[in-house]
């Protein structure tokens, strides 16, 4: 295990390495166009999140000024107890050690998750996807400036360049000490390291968020909602899948054409249950099954429910766990709906598109978790430490 790095030199390595992107921006810019051309797939959504261009440069940056200036997670108390013969017992936060990401097609991440990981305290192995590997190169380069910068080992923030196969041999005999393994992708990736980890792993699952339309509705906001989460960005694991109309609206027919007129205009494909595709002359869904899918793309599915209680329930059957959203000016049913659904953000009269590290004051974040153990929700600074108990005595035994 590496020694615990002081909190100067923690954010000093923060602090240069955003100088250096800046410096490297451009260079950047052009290996990251050189992924992008020889990216063959027609997956629109992994190619958005390989991009890199100046917006999220610029995020980059500020991503790792703001956790440079935040507080040392590391070392933070939070209980102490004296013993009645006289010892000191207290528990503090403490780094995990090493952590394992592994995630596709985002060079952000090769940028963010070594940020909040070296802040916390841990080293980090980072295994970006292929298709990416030209741009997170380049950043690894930069990582590793910074830390020689500081005078600290190049092996705090370590790339594995790894095929399938080695990265699967990698999970099972590990070739160093592993603590804490994040995927962070698709089902199919999350899938396969959960088969193969021999340590403990935090799922950052699949969204397939859900919008409910309660009959005490602002129709404006509501409709504002509906866009923003579906069209905003198709890429992210916020966007929004499911929209559930309650039919005791007034008029919810015609609210429910507005909304599909709207997204069409917006060049998304709008299917329908049964009484949507009816009343908005749009395909039906051919099974219950896609209420179970997230879709990435520019697709939503609409459909309607006869009270609240029936919306709690199919947002439970069928959400990935990720967020839901009530749009209702009755405060009452919005708290009983958000203690009730059983996702790791909820929200009242708000887009799911804000469930971001960044944008819930954590300053970024490794990953979003739909696991309950040990963190739920946006994995931020805070969370990315374990603890440990701190006993001091002057000869007692037991």
């Amino acid at each position: 295990m590496n020694k615990l790095l002081t909190i100067e030199k923690r954010n000093a390595v923060l602090k240069r390495m955003a100088v250096l992107l800046e410096e490297e921006r451009a260079i950047l810019k052009t290996v990251n166009q050189q992924d992008l051309s020889n990216y063959s797939g027609d997956d629109l959504a992994m190619e958005k999140r390989l991009l890199v261009d100046d917006t999220k440069i610029d995020n980059m940056i500020l991503s790792l000024n703001q956790l440079a200036d935040q507080d040392d997670p590391v070392g933070v108390e939070r209980f102490h107890f004296t013993h009645e013969n006289g010892m000191k017992i207290s528990n503090k936060t403490a780094a995990f050690g090493t952590i394992l990401i592994i995630y596709e097609s985002r060079p952000d991440v090769t940028v963010e998750a070594g940020g909040i990981a070296l802040k916390s305290g841990n080293k980090i192995l980072l295994k970006g996807g292929k298709e990416s590997v030209l741009s997170n190169l380049k950043i690894i380069e930069l990582w590793h400036q910074a830390l020689k910068d500081n005078e600290i080992a190049a092996d705090w923030v370590e790339y594995l360049n790894y095929n399938r196969e080695e990265t699967q041999a990698f999970l099972e005999q590990p070739t160093q000490k592993v603590d804490l393994i994040v995927p962070r992708g698709g089902e199919n990736l999350i899938a396969f390291v959960k088969k193969h980890a021999t340590c403990p792993v935090i799922i950052s699952g699949r969204g397939n968020n859900f919008v409910y339309v309660n009959a005490e509705a602002n129709l404006d906001q509501a409709l504002q909602i509906i866009i923003n989460g579906k069209t905003s960005n198709i890429s992210v694991c916020n966007a929004l899948d499911k929209v559930l109309i309650d039919t005791n609206l007034e008029n919810w027919e015609v609210f429910a054409r507005k909304v599909i007129t709207e997204l069409q205009l917006r060049n998304v494909i709008v299917l329908g249950d049964e009484s949507v595709s009816k009343i908005g002359n749009i395909p039906q869904i051919e099974s219950d099954l896609i209420w179970h899918e997230e879709f990435l793309d520019y697709k939503i599915v609409i459909g309607t429910t006869n009270s609240d209680q029936e919306a709690i329930d199919k947002i439970n059957k069928y959400c990935g766990g990720h967020s839901a959203s009530i749009i209702t000016k009755n405060d009452s049913i919005a708290q009983e709906f958000m203690e009730n659904i059983d996702t790791a953000a909820v929200y009242q009269n708000a887009s799911t598109r804000f469930t971001d590290g960044g944008q819930f004051g954590l300053g970024g974040e490794l990953a979003i978790s739909t696991d309950k153990l040990h963190q739920r929700g946006p994995i931020g600074l805070q969370h990315l430490v374990t603890n440990k108990w701190y006993i001091y005595g002057n000869g007692q035994v037991r």
